[in-house]
């Protein structure tokens, strides 16, 4: 089942271009019967694993796939954003997009199932071309494609490297999941854990590592960006909780101070600039940036609460920023434009858009009973437990900042003036209203139950083995 979970989404992809390119219909209903059964089979697969030596020289290696922990969690999110991604789709050319989708599902599906530091590091590299033939494909500026491969590949050569030399200095990188490993030697410790933390920093990203992101988010097609928003940023997370903090546990704590510095600039900075966005994507961007802030605050403060604070505002953020995505999107196929100045008194007409709008915006601003207001209160009320007080202080203040900005993105565009010259649409259609309604009705279900993502059988071994260090 866990090779099938990679290789399934890979093949269906490239097996999609025997369907008729005309037939949009069949493309689409295709993608999303992959999509579930890897749901399906993501469900069916918890606590499996599957390992076949790879390589014996110069450090032993695997095809180690396991499905538990914190990869769990993501594989789950992974197949329901892919779901629901491919089925809002409507650009041109379906059949080649909905094939990108189903690769970009199979090379995530690699790398949070995989349990081997080198297979983690190949997944890494190739989960970044689909994402690059998209922006390419369909109507980015080639500088924003080129600059998310060039930033993103970077990350992945300094991984691949301290990959190689995790496996010489330890003699094996079958190790991810694995306890009670003999720690490395600290003359080499601390320049390994650069090259992994650089490559995390970006794909995050973290300020000041995230100059690919806004132009990325803004210009690729909305379903692509919400798999990109709500899963592939948080490679970098996971790799910092399975890798950093289990493996790295000496140099991670070495580290904390300037990261503590960054996610801080991370969560005010993106905060602010959403803030005087009038482009709608770019300001769901940069609020990304500020919440996937809040989450580096968490890693980095080493107390249990906080860091299961994080497991729990990873996957809300995950499910909201998805939701938040794929509606904007709609927006803009509808009115051609994604600028506040240019939208106004979309809800008088649109009531089903308006209402799925308003839940995915409060749930990014944090409202009770929604996932995002119970990650952010866990990981606040760790930070202020751990000792981090001023940290916490000042992380309440974006937060605040979160719900002017998202309140005046639903305003203006639900809510404010009407734009004369800007035809009525038709609202929401039953098949997109699907499309959102998973995503929406997970983030409620996690609100009000936050306990079951934190009480898996095999919650992330990281979060208790690391903190007893």
């Amino acid at each position: 089942m866990l090779l099938a979970l990679v290789v399934l989404p890979i093949v269906a992809g490239f097996a999609l271009f025997l369907v008729p390119k005309t037939d949009r219909i069949i493309c689409k209903a295709t993608g999303c019967v992959i999509a579930a059964v890897s749901f399906a089979l993501a469900l069916a697969s918890a606590n499996q694993t599957q390992s076949v030596r790879w390589l014996a020289r110069p450090f032993t290696a695997a095809f180690h796939f396991s499905n538990d922990g914190l990869g769990y969690w993501l594989v789950l999110l992974l197949a329901l954003v892919t779901f629901c991604a491919i089925l809002a789709t409507t650009v041109p050319r379906m059949r080649s997009f909905i094939a990108l989708l189903l690769m970009l599902e199979g090379t995530m599906m690699g790398l949070f199932l995989a349990r081997d530091l080198l297979l983690f590091a190949l997944f890494w590299d190739a989960m970044l071309l689909p994402v690059f033939f998209a922006l390419i494909g369909w109507g980015a500026h080639p500088a924003t494609a080129w600059r998310y491969l060039i930033y993103n590949f970077a990350g992945g050569l300094t991984l691949l490297l301290a990959t190689a030399a995790f496996g010489v200095v330890f003699g094996s990188t079958d190790v991810i999941g694995k306890t009670g490993l003999p720690h490395i030697g600290m003359l080499w410790q601390p320049w390994i854990f650069a090259g992994f933390a650089f490559a995390f920093l970006v794909k995050t990203p973290v300020w000041p590592f995230h100059t690919w992101m806004p132009a990325t988010y803004a210009d690729t097609p909305a379903p692509i960006v919400a798999v990109v928003s709500a899963v592939q940023s948080k490679a970098g997370l996971y790799g910092f909780i399975v890798v950093g903090l289990a493996l790295l546990p000496e140099s991670m704590r070495a580290a904390a101070v300037p990261m503590l510095w960054l996610g801080l600039v991370s969560l005010l900075y993106g905060a602010l600039i959403a803030l005087v966005q009038t482009d709608g994507k770019r300001i769901v961007a940069y609020s990304s940036l500020s919440h996937l802030g809040l989450i580096v605050l968490a890693l980095f403060s080493f107390y249990p609460l906080a860091l299961r604070g994080a497991l729990i505002y990873i996957i809300a953020h995950g499910l909201f920023s998805s939701a938040l995505f794929l509606i904007l999107g709609y927006v803009e196929d509808r009115e051609e434009t994604r600028s506040l100045q240019r939208l106004g008194g979309l809800g008088r007409q649109n009531p089903r858009l308006a209402g799925a709008f308003v839940i995915a915006a409060l749930a990014a601003l944090g409202l009770p009973g929604l996932a995002g207001f119970a990650g952010e209160l866990v990981i606040l009320t760790g930070l202020f437990a751990s000792g981090h007080f001023w940290v916490a202080l000042i992380a309440l203040v974006p937060i605040v900042i979160a719900a002017a900005y998202m309140l005046r993105l639903f305003q203006d565009m639900m809510n404010g003036p009407e734009i004369a010259d800007v035809p009525v649409r038709r609202d929401l259609t039953w098949i997109e209203g699907l499309a959102v309604a998973p995503l929406l009705l997970a983030s409620f279900l996690i609100g009000v139950n936050p306990h079951a993502l934190t009480t898996f059988d095999t919650a992330p071994y990281a979060l208790t083995q690391s903190t007893q260090r």
